[in-house]
């Protein structure tokens, strides 16, 4: 397969023989019918560098091409603010988001978001995209944030996120020492009364699953390693709370703020298949100053729990 910019190769196998290339695009490599909408008005769909309708049946050892869309009208301001890149090729962006910047706009965060900074990069070297963020973590989480850069990118990694094929790893403190090795924690979660930002576990709301890990204790607190199955807003921290556990440094979630003053939870580990290679993919981002030095309390006994 080829992996030059914006052009997306595949030579047909003996199974693709007579199979129109709209099904083999749609069912083989799921590119999503919105895309393919597009790539046929834009006439970017070729076989053996001929120009070629989605209809068509193809054959074995033909050359199937895509021209991906590249430059688009970013919907975002950008701004020179400082950008933690921890991979980047053609395709993807990942980044490690600091603690108290919000990953999209909102009408509370116009400016300073991570998409002001992710555009305003771009814009600085010459390319124009739109933000397509793969997931969002919350302003006071810390850690990865994966970043597409072509409509096939952003769609081929949400079939994969939403069909449970990315691994989403965690690092949390909560208050406590929390006796079970490990676990899981499968509660429901929905809003809060009278609430458009606090969530809590109820029988009537979305599954949520939660795999977390024990991997050290503090006299009075535990570092766990958490895994998402699923991905409702504030899983990990309603989950704790409910769990008896609460995040420390989390206000809206019953968390001590003596020696945190955010929620302690970072987004440690994405790990996926590149959209277009189809290679094992890690990223990892390193633990930020205010948690590396929460250790060091912890480990001093410090604390007021």
């Amino acid at each position: 397969m080829n992996t030059q910019p914006n052009l997306w190769e595949y030579c047909l196998q003996s199974e693709d023989s007579g199979q129109k290339y709209l099904s083999i695009l749609l069912h083989k490599f799921h590119f999503s019918l919105k895309l393919l909408q597009r790539l046929k008005q834009g006439e970017r769909v070729w076989v053996n560098g001929k120009f070629t309708y989605l209809t068509t049946r193809g054959k074995e050892g033909e050359t199937l091409s895509i021209q991906l869309f590249s430059d688009e009208e970013a919907n975002i301001v950008g701004e020179d603010l400082p950008l933690d890149i921890l991979y980047e090729d053609e395709y993807l962006l990942a980044v490690s988001k600091p603690v108290g910047q919000v990953v999209h706009p909102t009408h509370r965060y116009l400016t300073n978001t991570l998409g002001n900074a992710v555009i305003g990069y771009w814009e600085r070297n010459g390319e124009h995209r739109l933000y397509r963020p793969i997931h969002r973590i919350d302003r006071n989480t810390s850690g990865v944030v994966i970043i597409a850069k072509n409509q096939f990118a952003h769609q081929q990694l949400a079939w994969q996120l939403e069909r449970g094929h990315i691994v989403k790893r965690y690092f949390g403190f909560v208050e406590g020492v929390v006796s079970d090795q490990e676990g899981i924690i499968d509660d429901p979660i929905g809003f809060a009364p009278d609430s458009f930002i606090k969530r809590q576990v109820q029988p009537d709301g979305m599954p949520a699953r939660t795999h977390f890990r024990v991997l050290h204790r503090y006299p009075n607190a535990t570092f766990l390693e958490f895994i998402l199955e699923t991905g409702r807003t504030h899983q990990i921290r309603v989950h704790c709370e409910n769990f008896g556990y609460p995040l420390l440094g989390d206000d809206l979630y019953g968390g001590d703020t003596t020696l945190l003053s955010r929620q302690a939870l970072h987004s440690s580990v994405y790990a996926f298949l590149h959209p277009v290679t189809g290679l094992p993919l890690v990223i990892r981002a390193p633990f930020p100053k205010d948690l590396r030095e929460l250790i060091t309390k912890l480990k001093q006994g410090a604390t007021s729990l």
